[in-house]
Formats: C-alpha cells, structure tokens, sequence
C-alpha cells in the first residue's frame, strides 16, 4: 500500500495492531509482540487476535511466578482488540516523509 491509501484507510476507520502472547517452559516466561497487523475499516481486531489468545491460554500459564501474571495481561490485551499503533505508524511515516 502507498502512504496515500494507508492514509486513506486510516481516514475510513482502518487500524493497524499488535497482539501480545506469553509462552512458559517451567521458570521461563516469555511475553512478545507480534507483527503489526492491518485491520480494514469494519474488520474484527477480536478475529485476528485469536491465534494468541489461544497460544496465551495453552501455553502462558506453566511459568513459575510470571507465567500467570504475563498471561492475564496478554489476554486482557487480546481480548481488548490489541494495542492500536495506528497513530504511531502515522507519525513514523510523516516524519519520513518530512526526512524525504
């Protein structure tokens, strides 16, 4: 997509978001991001947060103290459409276009 259709999108409601999962193995948690990911206008964030939702719900919750905790805020996180870097996104591209 160029910046012109992204802003574009953006304009008609699309959002760009992040999900979080938690993976343990024992006394190891891990908590990550995943890619960002492009929600058209009227799309599910819901939908497109559910494969970690279920890597969160399988295999967060194992890690001793922080797999529990990291895995409520993953869920939380998912469950609330992900983190909207919709505007963040939009900054980094203005200023590289400022930069250009």
């Amino acid at each position: 997509m160029s910046d012109a259709d992204v802003t574009r999108e953006i304009e008609r409601g699309a959002k760009f978001v992040i999900f979080q999962y938690t993976i343990s193995v024992i006394v190891l948690t891990f908590r990550r991001s995943s890619d960002i990911y492009f929600i058209p206008p009227g799309g599910s964030r819901l939908f497109k947060g559910l494969p970690f939702i279920i890597i969160s719900l399988l295999f967060g919750w194992w890690g001793i103290p922080w797999g529990p905790v990291y895995t409520i805020e993953s869920l939380a996180n998912n469950f609330g459409g992900g983190k909207n870097v919709t505007y963040e996104l939009k900054r980094v591209m203005n200023s590289s276009d400022a930069a250009a």
